[in-house]
């Protein structure tokens, strides 16, 4: 992976003695040489916080930091087990964030690898605990510069009863991403943190038609007891099956 630059996935999992991985599925049952749809899903499976410890309170929930892992991939699995007329990519970037002595530090410079030209990419992450305070348990944030791949989403989000809500993606929020020392700074300061999180994700989707999605809030259920909700698996497939 050093060697094909994905200089980004290897630092977030140097602390770890679990090292990452590269998760990519594809499923061919489109036309030979048709465009494919891609999901990617981030897959910490455990987030710390690294070096930039996270709060004790609710760490047992970071194990669910995977959640947009699962979502992409319970939908890719549904829509092979329903022969969907589709071809489709599924990746899958997977580490476990642990502070260490080996650990990357803020302001650290990395590398990130970026390319593919498909039909439609649609990512899922439990991203931002701005996306919770804005839009609660009940509905993913939706991001996308694409009137018409969002508007798809958001319809099948309302019919599979798994829905979403579009908050804005202007480039007016792409100046708080300046960076002195990088090309851009993964962070965006204390304002518009969800928004701001997805205009990083859409630098390195420049020429695709892309959408994200925040499950931060619907991923799972809060508390002790809180369990894996398998969102955004309905919304996924139902787009999937709108689209074969």
């Amino acid at each position: 992976m050093e060697q094909l630059g994905f200089g980004s996935l290897l630092a977030v999992g140097r602390g770890s003695a679990n090292k990452p991985k590269l998760i990519a599925l594809q499923y061919h049952g489109g036309a030979e040489g048709e465009a494919p749809y891609a999901f990617v899903g981030k897959g910490i499976t455990f987030d710390t916080g690294g070096i930039s410890l996270k709060p004790g309170p609710g760490m047992e929930e970071m194990k669910f930091d995977m959640g947009g892992a699962a979502g992409v991939l319970g939908a890719f699995v549904a829509a092979v087990k329903m022969g969907l007329k589709r071809n489709l990519v599924c990746v899958v970037p997977s580490a476990e964030n642990m502070p260490d002595g080996d650990s990357y530090r803020p302001g650290d410079v990395l590398t990130s690898l970026s390319g593919l030209t498909i039909e439609a990419i649609v990512d899922a992450a439990t991203l931002t605990g701005a996306c919770v305070i804005a839009l609660g348990k009940h509905a993913s944030g939706l991001f996308s510069k694409h009137d018409d791949l969002a508007a798809e989403l958001l319809a099948a989000g309302e019919r599979s009863l798994d829905r979403a809500w579009r908050l804005p993606l202007w480039d007016d929020y792409q100046v708080q991403l300046d960076s002195g020392f990088a090309d851009v700074a993964n962070i965006g300061g204390k304002s518009a943190g969800a928004i701001t999180a997805a205009c990083f994700l859409s630098r390195f989707a420049e020429g695709q038609r892309w959408a994200h999605l925040d499950i931060a809030g619907t991923a799972w259920d809060e508390g002790r007891k809180g369990l894996a909700t398998g969102r955004p698996v309905a919304l996924l497939a139902q787009w999937l099956i709108d689209r074969s």
